[in-house]
């Protein structure tokens, strides 16, 4: 049985393609009208598209499914409890990679950090009761309001790991500001988290995990899929 998870984001669309519950296949495409065509040249058991973007109408049109093809609403059945007091708001890809924590480390206390456009973190717990989290800007985007909101500062590029504690130049500064100060915050995070919830596993995901996976603090788990497995997770829930 071949199933099909696609997440439509802020900046392009990932997929993966699963056969008995395992990951065999992903990858990353840009615009809805040019799917791949390992998308549109085979059917698919049964299929999840969820989007924090644009509809995802044009996508589900286009894929051969021959069982269930589900759109991730907040009416979608999920297999964590959902304590968030707006699920009507709540992003796609936040409740997906929440289940997908809770899938891949069962019976933990789960902090999950998806560093993207956007970088949020969101908890659930050991009886696999999601509660929310928080959402701040991503890496670019603090670069880029530095530079927007005033009128001389420079649009710094992040090009390295690294990064200096001390700015001894403006761009050294921002990168400093920018850069040390998101690990500080999501270290900060993590310390308050580890003080409410014992034995508490953080996993990393999204496109600026390496990062933050080179200057955080304690055990890290990197999952970038993270997104595509809870999907599938919801996926198979719903079958």
């Amino acid at each position: 049985m071949r199933n099909l998870a696609i997440d439509i984001g802020n900046t392009g669309t990932k997929y993966g393609i699963f056969e008995e519950g395992a990951l065999v296949e992903q990858g990353y495409f840009e615009g809805q009208q040019q799917l791949p065509q390992v998308l549109l040249n085979q059917t698919f058991a049964n299929a999840i598209v969820a989007s924090v973007a644009t509809s995802a109408q044009s996508i589900k049109e286009r894929l051969l499914v021959s069982g269930k093809l589900l759109e991730l609403t907040p009416q979608a059945a999920l297999p964590v409890y959902n304590l968030y007091k707006t699920p009507q708001t709540l992003g796609a890809d936040r409740i997906a990679a929440a289940v997908g924590a809770n899938y891949l480390f069962p019976n933990r206390n789960c902090l999950v950090f998806d560093a993207g456009t956007c970088i949020t973190h969101d908890f659930v717990d050991a009886a696999a009761q999601y509660h929310g989290g928080g959402i701040a800007p991503g890496l670019n985007m603090k670069f880029k309001a530095l530079h927007t909101f005033t009128e001389r500062l420079p649009l710094v590029q992040q090009n390295e790991k690294s990064f200096p504690l001390t700015g001894q130049s403006t761009q050294e500064s921002i990168l400093s500001g920018v850069l040390a100060g998101s690990v500080a915050e999501l270290n900060g995070l993590i310390q308050l988290y580890s003080e409410k919830a014992t034995d508490l596993v953080v996993i990393l995901c999204g496109g600026d995990a390496g990062f933050f996976e080179s200057n955080l603090k304690g055990r890290i788990f990197v999952i970038p899929e993270l997104v595509l497995i809870g999907l599938h997770r919801i996926l198979t829930h719903n079958v």
